[in-house]
This record gives C-alpha cells, sequence and structure tokens, in this order.
C-alpha cells in the first residue's frame, strides 16, 4: 500500500495545518512545517488505528503523488 497524500496549509500567522483526503477528520496544525508534517504522521496513525479496533474499512489511498502549481 501507498502512502496517504496530505494537504499542508500555511495560514497568515505563520502556522501550518494538515488534512489528508483520505482520511476525513484527520487533521494536525502546528507553529512549524516541520512539527506539522510530524503531528500528522502521529494522527494518521492513530487514526487508522481508531478504525481497525471498530472493524471500519481502511480507506485505500485515492492520489500516487501531489505537487504545487505556481500560478503566473
Amino acid at each position: 500500500m501507498s502512502g496517504y497524500v496530505v494537504v499542508i496549509e500555511g495560514d497568515e500567522a505563520g502556522g501550518f495545518s494538515a488534512w489528508s483526503p483520505d482520511l476525513l477528520g484527520c487533521v494536525a496544525a502546528a507553529a512549524t512545517y516541520e512539527e506539522c508534517v510530524a503531528l500528522m504522521r502521529d494522527a494518521i496513525a492513530g487514526h487508522v488505528e481508531v478504525m481497525r479496533e471498530h472493524g471500519d474499512p481502511i480507506p485505500v489511498p485515492s492520489a500516487i503523488d501531489a505537487f504545487t502549481v505556481v500560478a503566473a
């Protein structure tokens, strides 16, 4: 299984938030990009663990890659 795509967004205050399109409700937020990534890794692991505990089906990652497009 490939990994889940995570979208990380910056805010006006300089912080960051993250979410995954395949894992609804799985989010993280932090003051730095690196901390946000680390928190999101933990959030995904915990989210999937709870889904398994409840017998919920684990979503298959829907995307294989993500990238940034700079508008001209």
